[in-house]
């Protein structure tokens, strides 16, 4: 299992110190959540700080841009470091030529869904996909509860990534802790993303290595 632990939920006075733990940790990427106000009703972080986070970080960086028009900035995303740029099918009109344009940056490709959005949507694109990210809860805030349907969604979307041959992983966004993430992997899931339950754990590095476990 690929986990990629959340920085949303960091400690933001001691953002390289639990950057530090995620580089010693078995957590394969770290993902990077930056919101704008507009597509999601809160503000994170943005390219400053990805940038200062890619010159500590031992792991690929997973930028996830939940914000309006993330065609605009594929330059800068990966002028900051970023390995993989996930944008969201909701706000990108012309998706294809999105997926194109990140590939063609040098990074990998991958579209987000939110809970509402129908993973038959990505029928006509899926082979051009390195991932898929399923929210599995309304995105904007950390540490909400777990919407129950993804499991429904991550078996449809594996389903179609098999009639397809596509060559998309699946990832969890959303509500990720030590009760559902077992689900999810047992569903179909290849990477998780867990903020809060890894970041308010007693031991960090020991739960993300139980999550990369499943």
């Amino acid at each position: 299992m690929i986990i990629a632990p959340s920085l949303l939920a960091a400690d933001f006075c001691h953002l390289s110190k639990d950057i530090e733990m995620i580089n010693e940790s078995d957590a394969s990427w770290i993902h990077c959540d930056v919101m704008d106000g507009v597509f999601v009703p809160n503000i994170s972080f943005g390219f400053p700080v990805i940038k200062a986070i890619s010159k500590l970080a031992e792991k690929p960086l997973d930028v996830h841009l939940m914000i309006v028009n993330p065609q605009n900035y594929i330059g800068q995303v990966r002028d900051c470091g970023a390995t993989i740029m996930n944008v969201h099918q909701e706000a990108c009109t012309h998706l294809d030529r999105t997926v194109q344009a990140i590939k063609q940056a040098g990074m990998k490709a991958a579209v987000t869904l939110n809970p509402a959005t129908p993973v038959l949507l990505l029928e006509d694109i899926i082979t051009e996909l390195d991932m898929v990210l399923l929210m599995s809860v309304n995105p904007g805030f950390g540490g909400q509860k777990f919407i129950p349907n993804t499991i429904k969604k991550v078996k449809q979307l594996k389903q179609l990534i098999k009639e397809s041959g596509s060559n998309a992983i699946i990832e969890i966004d959303g509500g990720v802790n030590a009760d559902t993430a077992p689900m999810l992997a047992q569903a179909g899931a290849d990477a998780l993303v867990a903020g809060s339950a890894v970041f308010k754990h007693h031991s960090p590095k020991e739960f993300i290595s139980y999550l990369n476990s499943l």
